[in-house]
Formats: structure tokens, C-alpha cells, sequence
């Protein structure tokens, strides 16, 4: 037993001398630090020493404003890693601070609390201790000591280590924040709506379905950030504080993430509605790529954030990511001049979707642009799938940007044709192209522009309105069928490659060369008869067209 007795004397005389041998250090960051944390724990609790962080002011307000800084710490369950803390007495943050010995425990959550070398020491800033108090207020609110002297003495009974007092006051936060986060909700929608009408002056419904899913994750934002305002009310361990902060924060990053996500789904819903009112169908086509690209670039950063909650560098994942992403852009240059490619024709816009175009190797409509590709449709319906890298260097044709649709063609009547039929022929295709409702009856030829090996030929250039390929071939049967009309109505023969032998003395036999009517009243005739039989197929052909 006598043993024993002094086992227990010898340990216990060990664990105060070595309590004993922690002396007050201020010598570098590191040793101020834990100069300050150390001896206001409940071990080592001597809260003059941890005073001794601070200088010029008196060691009663030294001590008050130690203990406060400690406590605002573990409020917001910030455990500072002495592993990161500098060691070097003459330690500079070059990030942060250009000239002055100073040090920042938390940049990003408390900027407010620093330390900096004072002489040979380092103490706690002069503006840590200005605003120790306003920090402290901003933790703990009055209603904390108002919470406490209400307090009877069994709810400071513990179970499971946490006291009654806290449990209640948890589940009467938890139900307000349910509340507000309804309140908010309503709040925000209505603000989102009213903003969304002065945008877009517009009334479409389908709006309030985005909005509401945005309104969501920005009323959760707000009810989150009431809990992280009261969690140091609680005056939870440390350690808890530690806890609860990292899911709270976790919680806001995913939020955050959250309203991103449906603020592009919104942006772009603006947007859509932006270029429907536009000619421009190529804006249309940018509307999904600009929605892929930002939807990826917000999970790319909420991820990075949600990472560097565990004390992940992410400055170090970006400098990998870029050294990567340069390997990879040079294992892949073709990739890369497609997304230049692409990027040109948005700027450049050399044409738009559902526009013909022509090159010297393909033509066809062009149905979609995306990140690599732009897939045009033949006329015999196959897909050509270009490259942007390609289609942006090349020569292109746009049939889509013209004024009107020309055509061009030759009409080849024989050679025995009269010249008076032939200028009746002439000026009834005039008459014809000036009723067509299709042509520009200011902008058209119609002469007699040469001979051919075996016909008279009689040029035909027309304008048609219409830039639909469709709508072009309608026009010209329409236009065919009237000069087919005029042709027979006339007596004139379309001529066909032939050759003539010429016999002078053929005993009863006759020559093949019809005879032609060129009487002047007649061929008037038949160019009217034409030209009302074409107008009046004209006006069933737009009857049809409303009544469909």
C-alpha cells in the first residue's frame, strides 16, 4: 500500500512539474498562440499568463479581453492547427500584408483576430483588441446572459453531456428558423416575380416555376445563416462548435451551389425568351452551350469549395488542374482549334440556323452548331458533321443572306420561228414574270439573247421573294407551267437538238416546217386568254394557301 501511495505521489508531482515547466513564450506566432489557448484551459487555467499576449493595457483588462477572445473562438468552433501556425519569429505575410510583421489565424472567417510583432514579441494586434468587444457582442448577443439568469438550476444538468437548457433552446431555434425560411420563401419569390416582369415585360407563367425553384435554396440560405448566428448562443463545447460549423458550412456551400444551378436555368430562360423575339436563330443554338458551360463551371466551384472545408489546398488542385490542363490541350490541339472555332463563328456569325450554305466541297442547311462540330443537312437529307476548326476557315456561301432567290435559264424555240412570234413570245413571258405573285416585277429580263447550235435562244433571269428552297421550286413550276401555256397558245415550238437536210426537187413531197399564225390580233389574244387563266390560278392558289 505504502508503495502504491508514492506511485500516485510521484506521477502527480511529474504532471505538475511538467504543468509548471510551461512558461509564458511570445518569442514567434506559434509560441504566442499557444501562450494564450494554453493556459486558459481547464487543466492549465491561469488566465494571467494568457494575459501576457496582450500589451498596453492594464492586466485586469488584459485578462478580460483574453478570456473574451478565447470565447469567441470557440463560439464560432475555431481550433486553431498548430501545425500551420509559423514558427519564425520574423515571419511576414506577403499575401496579406506588404510590410508588417503580422500573422492572421483565420483570414477567411475571422480577419478581425491577428497578432503582430511588437519589439522583439509577438502580442495580440491593437486592432484585435479594439474590436474584441464588438466581436464578442456579435457572438454572443444580449439575449445570452438574459438566457442564462432565467435559467433554473436543473437546466443545467447534463445528458449525454449536453445541458437541458441547450437542448430546449435548440429545438425553440430549430422551430423559428422552419418559420422564417417560409417567411422568406414567400418573401423572395414575390421580390424574384416583381424583378422578372421589369426585366422581360413578359407574363408567361412558366417563369414562376424557375423562380420558385431559386426563391428555395435563397430562403434556405437565409434560415442557415440564422442558425450560424445563434450556434454560439448555445455556448456548445469547442469541439461541438466545431462540428455543428462544418455541416452548417457544408450546408451553405451545397446552398449556395443550389442557387447557382437555378440561376443559369433562370439567366437562360431570360435568355431564350430574349432571342425568341430575334431573327437570328444562331442565338437560339448558344442558349444550351451557354447553359452546359456555366452549369459546369458553378459545380466545378462548389466542389472546390466544399473540398477546402476539410483543409484542402485548392490553390494546389488549380496549379495541378492548369499544368494538366495544358498537357492535355497539347495531346489535343484539333480539340482546341474546334473550340476556337466555335467561339469565331458565335462572333463572327457567317450564319444562322436553317440557313443554306455552300462551299466547294458541301452544301446543305446547317441544323445545329455545338463545341466541336456543326452538322448540315444535304439535300438528299444526309448529315455532314464539319469541324469548327474547318468551317471557320473555309469560304462559305451563305444562300441564307440573300435579298432574293435568282433564277436564270433559257428558253430554245426553233429557228423557223417568225421574228413576230418571237417578240409575242418575248412580251408575253414579260407579262407573265410581272403577274407572278412570287417575282419582283421591277428586277427581271426577258430577251432574245442569241443563237444557239439549235434553237433561237431567249434569255430568262427572274427574282424570287421567297428564300425557302421549297417555296422557290413552287414558284418556278408555276412559272413554267404559264410560259408552257403561252408557248402552245402562240404556235411557238421549243426546239431539241436535231439536224436538217435540205432536199430542193422531191416529186409529192412536202417539208415538215409548220405554219405559223402571226396575225397580230390573234397573238394579243392569246397572251391575254394566258395571262387571265394565270391570274385567276394565282388568286385559287391564295385562297387555299388561308384556307388551310
Amino acid at each position: 500500500m505504502r508503495k502504491l501511495l508514492c506511485l500516485l505521489f510521484l506521477v502527480s508531482f511529474i504532471a505538475n512539474a511538467q504543468k509548471d515547466s510551461v512558461n509564458v513564450d511570445l518569442s514567434n506566432p506559434h509560441a504566442t498562440l499557444y501562450t494564450h489557448l494554453y493556459f486558459l484551459q481547464s487543466d492549465s487555467y491561469q488566465p494571467k499568463k494568457a494575459a501576457k499576449t496582450i500589451l498596453g493595457i492594464s492586466e485586469k483588462e488584459a485578462v478580460k479581453k483574453a478570456i473574451k477572445i478565447k470565447k469567441i473562438l470557440d463560439g464560432k468552433g475555431l481550433i486553431v492547427d498548430f501545425d500551420l501556425v509559423p514558427k519564425n519569429p520574423n515571419f511576414k505575410d506577403t499575401i496579406r500584408f506588404s510590410s508588417s510583421q503580422k500573422y492572421t489565424p483565420f483570414p477567411e472567417i475571422m480577419p478581425e483576430i491577428s497578432i503582430e510583432k511588437e519589439g522583439e514579441n509577438w502580442y495580440y494586434s491593437a486592432e484585435t483588441i479594439k474590436k474584441t468587444d464588438v466581436l464578442y457582442n456579435a457572438v454572443f448577443p444580449w439575449y445570452v446572459q438574459k438566457i442564462q439568469d432565467i435559467v433554473p438550476e436543473i437546466g443545467h444538468k447534463k445528458l449525454m453531456g449536453i445541458e437541458y437548457w441547450q437542448v430546449f433552446m435548440t429545438i425553440i431555434f430549430l422551430l423559428l428558423t422552419v418559420i422564417l425560411f417560409y417567411i422568406f420563401k414567400r418573401i423572395t419569390f414575390y421580390l424574384l416575380n416583381i424583378i422578372q416582369h421589369r426585366v422581360t415585360k413578359s407574363t408567361d407563367i412558366s417563369f414562376d416555376k424557375y423562380l420558385k425553384k431559386l426563391a428555395r435554396p435563397i430562403s434556405l440560405l437565409l434560415a442557415i445563416n440564422f442558425i450560424k448566428k445563434v450556434i454560439p448562443s448555445l455556448q456548445f463545447s469547442l469541439e461541438t462548435n466545431a462540428w455543428l460549423f462544418l455541416f452548417v458550412n457544408i450546408a451553405v456551400v451545397v446552398f449556395w451551389t443550389y442557387v447557382f444551378l437555378n440561376l443559369v436555368h433562370v439567366l437562360m430562360k431570360f435568355y431564350s425568351a430574349f432571342t425568341a423575339k430575334t431573327e437570328n436563330k444562331l442565338d437560339d443554338q448558344l442558349a444550351p452551350i451557354l447553359h452546359n458551360f456555366f452549369t459546369g463551371l458553378v459545380i466545378v466551384v462548389g466542389v472546390l469549395r466544399l473540398i477546402s472545408l476539410f483543409g484542402v489546398d485548392t490553390t494546389t488542385i488549380l496549379a495541378g488542374a492548369t499544368i494538366g490542363g495544358l498537357a492535355v490541350a497539347l495531346a489535343s490541339q484539333d480539340t482546341v482549334k474546334n473550340l476556337i472555332g466555335t467561339i469565331m463563328i458565335f462572333i463572327d456569325k457567317p450564319f444562322h440556323i436553317e440557313d443554306w450554305i455552300e462551299t466547294g466541297e458541301f452544301s446543305g442547311t446547317v441544323e445545329k452548331v455545338g463545341f466541336r462540330s456543326t452538322s448540315v443537312r444535304a439535300a438528299d437529307t444526309s448529315v455532314y458533321q464539319i469541324p469548327n476548326s474547318k468551317l471557320s476557315e473555309i469560304v462559305i456561301n451563305n444562300k441564307g443572306l440573300r435579298l432574293f432567290r435568282r433564277y436564270n435559264t433559257k428558253l430554245g424555240v426553233r429557228y423557223d420561228t417568225p421574228p413576230e412570234l418571237i417578240e409575242a413570245f418575248v412580251k408575253g413571258v414579260r407579262e407573265i414574270v410581272i403577274a407572278h405573285p412570287e417575282t419582283l416585277s421591277d428586277s427581271y429580263n426577258v430577251e432574245f439573247s442569241g443563237f444557239g447550235d439549235s434553237a433561237l435562244l431567249v434569255m430568262v433571269n427572274v427574282y424570287f421573294k421567297s428564300l425557302a428552297w421549297s417555296t422557290e421550286q413552287s414558284s418556278k413550276h408555276r412559272l413554267h407551267m404559264a410560259i408552257v401555256k403561252l408557248a402552245k397558245a402562240l404556235g411557238v415550238d421549243f426546239a431539241f437538238p436535231s439536224s436538217t437536210v435540205m432536199i430542193e426537187n422531191f416529186p409529192e413531197k412536202k417539208g415538215f416546217n409548220p405554219n405559223y399564225n402571226i396575225d397580230t390580233n390573234s397573238m394579243n389574244g392569246a397572251i391575254a386568254k394566258i395571262l387571265e387563266d394565270f391570274n385567276n390560278e394565282n388568286l385559287d392558289a391564295d385562297h387555299m394557301r388561308e384556307s388551310s
